[in-house]
């Protein structure tokens, strides 16, 4: 301890002007402009390289570690990419089918973005137009045997210049039904309202649940589902608790009312901004 002490007190010496001349070295602002003056005019003394170096030495071997100033604030990261346009259009510059998908390089004033949509005759040149998709990124096609790092699974594209009955538009572009909606709740074993869905997802998670509402959106074909709006006119529409997703197989059109029974999954997220709170999944519809 003596040696070390030693040692500490002769590098004090000799480090402490030399950091007090450094023209990095951290200063309070009323200072700065005053300890730049007196740098000018004052010549750091200078420490001969042997002696500095004898001395890491000695400390090193003692088993101790030379202590250095704070470290500068890690910088902050790049700023967040802005989140994908979920409604894109452009001109189809590569296409190809798998897996139950075409999937879709298209052009929009030189942005390219990959899309993938149920089975649909497509070809390069062709313009499309997408609405309500799903961000995915990361995405491994086992078909194509082809990763995506970022894609956007859709409907049904509309294709400029093509007949309705070649490319029927996308179930998410219809609208939803006007005026207020009040649908009685389910009755039997596991009912219950949006709202209460929401309020209860904690003690819910995992279970079997049973809810009855009306359909406001339909997306279909996405990952190879059917996404359900439902609302019941229960909950708040500013907390986000009165419109419950569905995952499904089966098949329902906007303005149904419908009782959905599956499984509730709380703060679910599949990734691409797409998060959860509350979700039902492997749906079952009766209408």
């Amino acid at each position: 301890m003596k040696r070390y002490s030693t040692i500490m007190s002769v590098l004090l010496t000799l480090a402490l002007p030399v950091a007090g001349t450094c023209a990095d070295a951290p200063q309070a602002p009323e200072k700065a402009e005053a300890s730049k003056a007196e740098a000018s005019k004052v010549e750091a003394p200078k420490v001969e390289a042997s002696k500095v170096e004898a001395i890491k030495e000695s400390v090193s071997k003692s088993g101790h570690m030379m202590m250095g100033g704070g470290a500068a604030p890690a910088a902050e990261g790049a700023a967040a990419a802005p989140p994908p346009n979920l409604n894109p259009a452009g001109k189809v510059v590569e296409t190809m089918d798998g897996g139950g998908y075409t999937y879709a390089n298209i052009d929009s004033g030189g942005t390219k973005t990959w899309v993938a949509y149920p089975v649909l005759p497509t070809k390069v040149g062709d313009t499309l137009s997408f609405k309500g998709c799903m961000s995915m990124g990361g995405f491994q096609s086992k078909a194509l045997n082809r990763k995506f790092d970022d894609i956007l699974f859709c409907g049904s594209p509309e294709i400029a210049g093509a007949k309705t009955a070649s490319a029927k538009p996308a179930a998410s572009e219809k609208k939803a039904p006007a005026g207020p909606i009040k649908v009685a709740k389910a009755t039997g074993a596991n009912a219950y309202t949006v709202e209460e869905i929401f309020s209860k997802r904690g003690s819910l998670n995992g279970k079997q649940v049973v809810v009855k509402g009306q359909v406001v959106k339909v997306a279909s074909g996405i990952m190879g589902k059917n996404w359900i709006h439902l609302q019941d006119g229960t909950g708040n529409a500013k907390k986000k608790t009165n419109d419950l997703v569905v995952t499904t197989t089966d098949l329902a059109e906007e303005g149904d009312i419908i009782t959905v029974s599956g499984t509730l999954a709380k703060d679910k997220d599949f990734g691409g901004g797409y998060k959860y709170t509350a979700i039902i999944e492997k749906g079952s519809v009766k209408k």
